[in-house]
């Protein structure tokens, strides 16, 4: 089916912008909701390498600390050695209830943990995995991450996406909407608003838009001439294009061949915005263990899980966990940058596994962007 937009704008006052609200057809997938499937071998078959492989000058890591099941002594260690581990970007969830497990675990709230993460850092890029769109109006959402540009000296990101956890939404009485295509409707609006807001234009909603700015502006605009904005998920009809036309960098999932045929998608959706596809960065969201064994690895994952009350069959996708020695999972890595996805962001549970943080930074790193052919 032929994706359909209907407009309705109402007077543009000089220097500013009205949104335009998109009503597409549904059948995206839920943003950054755990897909469950197969068992996953952990297991990366080996790719011909060439030396434009080799050379990955681009390849970067990021790391995502789950809020929950850890105290906030324990958060902002973890944090703090990502930071001197060199990692470019470091995150964590936008959720208020456990997603893994008992959802009563503790969990701490995601806009102040990064904000205090930004003052106890210096130079690694902060941001959400992935904003809930749902929690919060998004010209504030504007405002938050402009002053998180500013505490951190130029170093947001912001990460978002359309909502998916309904349980969070129905006990603190947060609108859920109807369907997931509402909520990525939704999330279109939204994220053309925050474009607009952090570029120094002026806001107006569309008459029956899901917004009512009258003439938003915010002040300051951020440190970063172009802040960067995330958005996360696979869908191809609503996520990918709302990505398209705004976004800078995706964070998707699944196996190196699914995610390559879902960046055509995305490429036809640039085409017909007008977007060059090669200002959006490729990122993609991995869990990972390293060990000097497959089977040390998978004890290490499980014993994770029982911590995060989780059972491991749970934690178990087609793409991830990636398990085993740093050789294992450089293969996958290259496997992604040969798709096109040459950053990755990877997932640590708590306890925050200090010996995979620093075999990922000390010795995969090397084995991506400077292993001779």
């Amino acid at each position: 089916m032929r994706d359909a937009t209907s407009r309705t704008e109402a007077p543009t006052p000089a220097g500013s912008i009205v949104l335009t609200q998109a009503v597409l057809p549904n059948g995206a997938l839920l943003s950054g909701a755990p897909v469950l499937g197969r068992q996953a071998t952990g297991e990366a078959k080996s790719v011909s390498r060439n030396p434009r492989e080799a050379a990955m000058n681009d390849f970067k890591i990021g790391i995502n600390l789950w809020s929950q099941g850890a105290s906030w002594a324990d958060l902002l260690d973890a944090a703090q050695a990502v930071d001197r581990l060199g990692y470019e970007h470091l995150w964590t969830w936008d959720h208020v209830k456990a997603i893994f497990g008992d959802p009563n675990q503790p969990i701490l709230e995601g806009w102040t943990a990064i904000t205090a993460w930004a003052m106890a850092t210096q130079k690694v890029k902060i941001g959400l995995m992935v904003g809930a769109n749902t929690f919060r109006n998004p010209a504030l959402v504007a405002k938050i991450v402009t002053t998180l540009d500013h505490v951190s000296g130029g170093r947001a990101i912001l990460g978002i996406g359309g909502a998916w956890f309904e349980l969070e939404h129905r006990e603190f009485g947060i609108e859920f909407g109807r369907s997931p295509g509402q909520r990525l409707d939704w999330l279109d609006e939204s994220v053309g608003a925050i474009r607009a807001l952090v570029s120094g234009q002026s806001v107006t909603s569309p008459a029956g838009g899901s917004y009512s700015f009258n003439d938003a502006t915010i002040n300051p605009l951020p440190v970063q001439k172009r802040l960067p904005i995330l958005i996360g998920g696979n869908g191809r009809t609503k996520t990918l294009r709302t990505l398209a036309k705004y976004g800078d960098i995706w964070n998707a999932f699944g196996l190196p061949a699914e995610v390559r045929e879902l960046d055509g998608v995305l490429r036809r959706h640039c085409e017909e915005v007008g977007r060059d596809e090669r200002e959006i960065e490729r990122s993609i969201n991995l869990w990972v263990v390293i060990r000097d064994s497959e089977a040390e690895a998978r004890r290490q994952w499980a014993s994770w899980m029982e911590l995060n009350r989780t059972p491991v069959e749970r934690a178990t996708e087609p793409s991830r966990p990636v398990l085993g020695t740093p050789e294992t999972i450089a293969d996958r890595l290259l496997e992604y940058c040969d798709a096109g996805f040459k950053t990755v962001i990877v997932e640590v549970p708590a306890p925050y596994d200090r010996e995979t943080l620093e075999r990922l930074a000390r010795e995969v790193r090397p084995m991506v962007t400077k292993k001779p052919v």
